[in-house]
């Protein structure tokens, strides 16, 4: 994975980290039914995350690439890096997220996918940890711009100095330019 998808990188580490404990309790590779099982009985399915389990299950055909009815840990490896390339859908952060296991706070969550076609700048349906911090680079330097046309508007009588005053050490910020006037 690349260092800018670090904000998502909780979820890929949970769908590897689910692979792995189903790969050690099913010594014959991980298979349809061995991720149904695992999440149906009793003994292993307080142990194994189900929002992760869960996505491995409903995407078992995307993830296992030679078609061979398991999945391979090389084969794990490759979607969650193309995963990471390419980003994840609305669909796929809400699944995987749901788990809590994500690393990112319900806030972020939520504010993603509330600002989610705000965030695909490319327009391919698929949001990528680039993409999210650019946006929240750009929300934060809109929201200081706000801020600061706010003050400029808001503030102006305090460049003026106050009109109660009669001291000649109160002027304007304008008046240096003209104090020759001012006398």
């Amino acid at each position: 994975m690349t260092k800018n998808n670090s904000l998502l990188t909780g979820i890929y580490s949970g769908l590897t980290n689910t692979y792995s404990y189903l790969a050690q309790i099913n010594p014959t590779g991980v298979t349809l039914e061995s991720i149904n099982k695992a999440r149906t009985d009793s003994k292993t399915s307080l142990n194994v995350n189900q929002s992760f389990a869960s996505y491995l299950q409903s995407n078992f055909t995307s993830i296992d690439a030679d078609g061979d009815g398991v999945i391979g840990s090389n084969e794990l490896t490759d979607y969650t890096n193309t995963l990471s390339t390419q980003g994840l859908t609305r669909t796929e952060l809400t699944q995987l997220a749901a788990s809590g296991a994500s690393g990112l706070s319900a806030d972020t969550i939520n504010n993603i996918l509330e600002h989610f076609d705000e965030m695909d700048t490319n327009g391919d349906g698929r949001v990528t940890s680039a993409e999210i911090a650019a946006f929240g680079h750009n929300a934060a330097m809109q929201e200081k711009i706000d801020e600061y046309n706010h003050q400029r508007a808001t503030n102006m009588s305090t460049f003026y100095g106050s009109e109660s005053s009669s001291s000649v050490d109160s002027y304007s910020m304008l008046s240096y330019r003209y104090k020759n006037y001012n006398k």
